[in-house]
């Protein structure tokens, strides 16, 4: 049975998979005018060329930008028709095979996949003629990679995969991100292209030299795994890039990046926190949490500083400020700088969140504190701390599609008692006890302290 169908126009979204339209009811019986339709999502990503780059026998073309291509072009009724097949050269699975008079002919599957194309003639006189036979190579082509959002986290994590695809191809490889992050990445990762999304956008054509396309994202509404090989939430954040591009998934080396200067900020012991998240699913919600760990910290001889982009956010009725007692080096600051912050501190205390990820690629030891995520969700550190006892790890429950918009997003207790008992729950006892682990295995001061003096 055929896999793969004719092209469709569909985009992909932010949040991946087609758009689906907007069903807008009729409410002039009840008196009320009808809801405006919903805006049509945005695609955060630059265009395939059109028509297909490489260029065969018989006006033929074909390329793999966004998935397998085949154009062919129209036939006279007395000339026959063309056959066209798609397939696996890995697995020798046929995924498409079918007769055509012209038109184009798109893969379904958009990840990388060993595409061998085949393309005959049947004349009407009975005759087969093989015109193409091509199978996918990426070695010494010109491959773009796109990452569709500005988010810290995600890029941080899913380059060292696009960094590893093209020394393993040996593509010539151009990946576009967003321009805040590229000073922090560019010029220390070699084998690779980096340009920011409007530079991208504002070279016209772009996109037309390029041999094969691939988007990462995180796509929430790709039930039939059109865009990734499995589900992200079943892999995590960042190894979602990995099966995407076709390479090991298990390899949590951080991306290269810069770091403003090499001299400490500070001279004293220091610990950098990050407290802030864009929902409060994300945040520890544990009232006393911070306050208790800042106080721990600063007992043991540490300077705590703050480091998060603000020093308040919420919304409506919920807003999350700096802990007391935290030194304020908040602020819309270089990343390289808060690179710097990092790299120097004892170590990193934060949520899941791009400052952790950035720690992370500074060679930070990070202590994470996440109940909403499952700790494969990102990168491997020994002192994540989870409480197993409550609900957690909505985030990977492919039951559950996240709401963007909705900051007190809590889809198993929204609304109830349990409302973030994920993190509400993780004590400050089990926090310091995590970072006690960490201070003991680093040989840091403070590897002394009584457990009884850990907090509630």
């Amino acid at each position: 049975m055929s896999e793969d169908l004719p092209m469709t126009t569909d985009a992909p979204t932010p949040e991946g998979g087609a758009p689906e339209k907007a069903l807008v009811k009729d409410a002039s019986s009840a008196g009320t005018p009808p809801a405006a339709p919903a805006p049509e999502p945005v695609n955060p990503y630059l265009p395939v060329p059109m028509p297909p780059v490489m260029e065969a026998p018989e006006g033929i073309r074909y390329d793999f930008n966004d998935g397998a291509r085949v154009a062919v072009p129209e036939l006279s009724p007395e000339a026959g028709e063309w056959r066209v097949r798609l397939a696996d050269a890995v697995t020798g699975n046929v995924l498409f095979d079918a007769r055509l008079k012209a038109g184009m002919v798109a893969s379904t599957k958009k990840y990388v996949v060993p595409f061998l194309i085949d393309v005959w003639l049947h004349a009407a006189d009975g005759t087969v003629r093989h015109v193409l036979h091509h199978e996918m190579s990426l070695s010494g082509r010109k491959v773009l990679v796109q990452l569709p959002v500005g988010t810290l986290g995600d890029t941080l994590g899913w380059l060292p995969f696009v960094i590893r695809f093209a020394r393993e191809t040996g593509a010539d490889m151009t990946c576009s991100i967003a321009e805040a992050i590229l000073p922090l990445v560019s010029g220390v990762n070699s084998g690779i292209t980096l340009i920011g999304h409007e530079a991208a956008k504002a070279q016209a054509d772009f996109t037309a030299g390029f041999y094969a396309t691939y988007y990462i994202g995180l796509f929430f509404s790709d039930k039939e795994c059109a865009r990734q090989p499995t589900d992200f939430r079943h892999v995590g954040l960042h190894r979602t890039a990995g099966y995407i591009l076709g390479v090991g998934p298990h390899d949590d080396t951080p991306v290269a990046i810069n770091i403003d200067d090499d001299m400490r900020p500070v001279e004293e012991p220091y610990v950098c926190i990050a407290v802030q998240a864009s929902t409060q699913c994300k945040y520890w919600n544990n009232p006393a949490g911070w306050r208790d760990v800042v106080t721990f910290l600063k007992d043991r001889g540490y300077r705590v500083i703050c480091i998060d982009q603000k020093p308040v956010h919420g919304s409506g009725l919920v807003w999350n400020h700096i802990p007391h007692g935290a030194e304020d080096e908040t602020g819309n600051r270089p990343l390289s700088e808060r690179a710097r912050w990092l790299k120097h501190a004892a170590f990193f205390v934060g949520l899941s969140s791009g400052l952790a990820w950035l720690a992370h690629a500074a060679g930070t030891p990070v202590v994470m504190i996440s109940g909403f995520t499952h700790p494969d969700n990102e990168f491997a550190t020994p002192w994540r701390v989870i409480n197993w006892h409550t609900c957690n790890s909505c985030w990977n429950d492919p039951a559950h599609q996240f709401d963007h918009h909705d900051f007190l997003w809590c889809p198993r207790h929204a609304g109830t008692d349990r409302q973030f008992e994920c993190t509400r729950l993780i004590t400050s006892r089990q926090v310091n006890g995590t970072i006690m682990n960490l201070i003991r295995a680093k040989g840091l001061p403070g590897a002394d302290y009584r457990m009884e003096k850990l907090g509630a």
